[in-house]
C-alpha cells in the first residue's frame, strides 16, 4: 500500500490546514484555493486530507458513490431502482481522491449522454465523468489558473450546488456531486479572473517557512517518510486517527450549530468595513464559522469563529485599488483577530480567578459555620446549613 505523507505531520501552514479541514466538515463552503510558490506542501496537504478522512458507505455497484442511507442525494438510476423495490448493495470505500488534469475538457468533467442509443433504442445511457468519481470525495485541481475558464466555472457551480445536471438534445441526467474542491496555483504563472476567484469559498496565500528550526524539522520528517513510509505513518497514526474522528464528529454536530442576529450583524459589518462586493463572502463566512464551531465541539458560533472564517474568506475578495497594498487590509484583519484572542484569554483568566475566589470564600464560610456550631450551647436549635 502506497502511504501518503500524514496531514498532521505537515509543519506550520496552519491557515491552509484550517481551510481544508473546514471544507472537509462542510463541502458547501465552496472549496479552497491555495496560492503559493513551488514546494510549499500544497498538493501534499490535499492528498493527505483525503487519506485521513473516514471511509464512506456507498451503493456498491453505483459509479457515483451514492449514499445508500439518503435517497434524496442519490443519482437518477439509484432512485429508480429504489422505486422498483430493489435492494441496493452496500459497501464501504475510502474517501475518493480525484486529480483533474489541466487538459480536461467539459465532457471529461461532467460526463456524456449517448444520444445515438437514446434515439435508436430509447435507452438513457450516461457515461460518468470526473464529477461522478469525485462525489463524496476530494477533487484536486493543480494549476487551476491554467485550466479553461469554462471548466473552472463548471467545477465551482457543481461544488456550490452539490449536483451535476447534463442535458443533451432534450435528454437530461443528474447525479449528486458533493465534493471538497481544492485548487492550487502558483501566482507567478498567472492569476484567475476576479469572477472565478470570488466563486471559491476560501483562499489561502502561503509562502515558504523561513524559520530555520522549522525548516530543519521539515527536512527531517520528509527524509524519515521517504526512508520508511509505513513506519513514519505508524508514528503519526494516533494524531491522524484523532483528527479523523474529530472531523467526523464535527460533521454530525454541524446541523446543530446555531447563530443569532448579532452574529449576522457582526459578519455584515465586517464585510462592509472591508468594502467587499456582493454577498457571497457573508454567506461563506457564516458557513465556515459554523464549521469551525462544530470542529471545536460547540453548538453556537462566537466572534472568534467569525474572524477566523473571515481570515480565509476575504483575502481573495478584497478590492485591489491602484497603488494600494492589499496586505494592509489583511494586517488590519489579523490585528482584529489578535485583539479578540487577547480579550478571550483575559476573560477566561478572569473567570478562572473569580471561580477560585468563590470557592475559597465558600470554604472559609463553611469553616466559620463549623466553628460556630461547635461553640453553640444547643446545636439542635441552630438552623442547619444547606448542603
Amino acid at each position: 500500500m502506497n502511504r501518503i505523507f500524514p496531514f498532521t505531520a505537515i509543519v506550520n501552514q496552519e491557515k491552509m490546514k484550517r481551510a481544508l479541514i473546514l471544507n472537509a466538515i462542510n463541502p458547501a463552503i465552496g472549496g479552497v484555493l491555495i496560492r503559493g510558490e513551488r514546494g510549499t506542501a500544497k498538493s501534499t496537504a490535499a492528498r493527505a486530507l483525503a487519506a485521513l478522512l473516514p471511509k464512506i458507505r456507498v451503493v456498491a455497484d453505483c459509479p457515483f458513490n451514492c449514499d445508500p442511507d439518503i435517497p434524496a442525494l442519490m443519482c437518477d438510476n439509484c432512485r429508480e431502482r429504489l422505486e422498483r423495490g430493489e435492494m441496493l448493495p452496500v459497501a464501504e470505500r475510502p474517501t475518493p481522491f480525484v486529480d483533474l488534469p489541466v487538459s480536461a475538457t467539459e465532457d471529461r468533467v461532467v460526463g456524456t449522454l449517448d444520444i445515438e442509443k437514446a434515439i435508436k433504442k430509447g435507452e438513457r445511457h450516461f457515461e460518468p465523468g470526473v464529477l461522478a468519481a469525485a462525489n463524496r470525495g476530494l477533487l484536486y485541481v493543480d494549476e487551476v489558473n491554467l485550466l479553461d475558464d469554462h471548466v473552472v466555472d463548471i467545477l465551482l457551480d457543481s461544488a456550490a450546488m452539490g449536483v451535476n445536471v447534463v442535458e443533451r438534445e432534450g435528454i437530461s441526467f443528474s447525479h449528486p456531486a458533493r465534493f471538497i474542491l481544492v485548487g492550487t496555483m502558483n501566482p507567478e504563472e498567472g492569476d484567475l479572473r476576479p469572477q472565478l476567484l470570488d466563486r471559491f469559498g476560501l483562499a489561502v496565500d502561503i509562502v515558504s517557512v523561513h524559520d530555520a528550526q522549522a525548516r530543519v524539522e521539515i527536512i527531517k520528517r520528509r527524509i524519515a517518510f521517504e526512508q520508511d513510509p509505513e513506519g513514519f505513518y505508524e508514528e503519526w497514526r494516533p494524531q491522524e486517527e484523532a483528527l479523523s474522528r474529530r472531523i467526523e464528529e464535527a460533521r454530525h454536530r454541524l446541523p446543530l450549530v446555531e447563530y443569532d442576529e448579532r452574529d449576522l450583524f457582526t459578519i455584515a459589518a465586517l464585510t462592509a468595513e472591508f468594502e467587499v462586493d456582493g454577498h457571497r463572502a457573508d454567506i461563506t463566512i457564516l458557513k465556515a464559522a459554523q464549521a469551525h464551531a462544530a470542529f471545536e465541539g460547540r453548538t453556537h458560533i462566537t466572534e472568534r469563529d467569525i474572524l477566523l472564517a473571515a481570515e480565509l474568506a476575504l483575502p481573495h475578495r478584497l478590492k485591489r485599488q491602484p497603488f494600494q497594498d492589499p496586505s494592509t487590509q489583511l494586517a488590519q484583519l489579523e490585528r482584529r483577530l489578535d485583539e479578540i484572542q487577547h480579550r478571550m484569554e483575559q476573560e477566561a483568566a478572569a473567570a478562572a480567578t473569580a471561580g477560585s475566589e468563590t470557592t475559597a470564600a465558600g470554604d472559609a464560610s463553611q469553616d466559620g459555620d463549623e466553628e460556630a456550631a461547635k461553640k453553640a450551647p444547643n446545636p439542635l436549635m441552630r438552623p442547619r446549613r444547606a448542603p
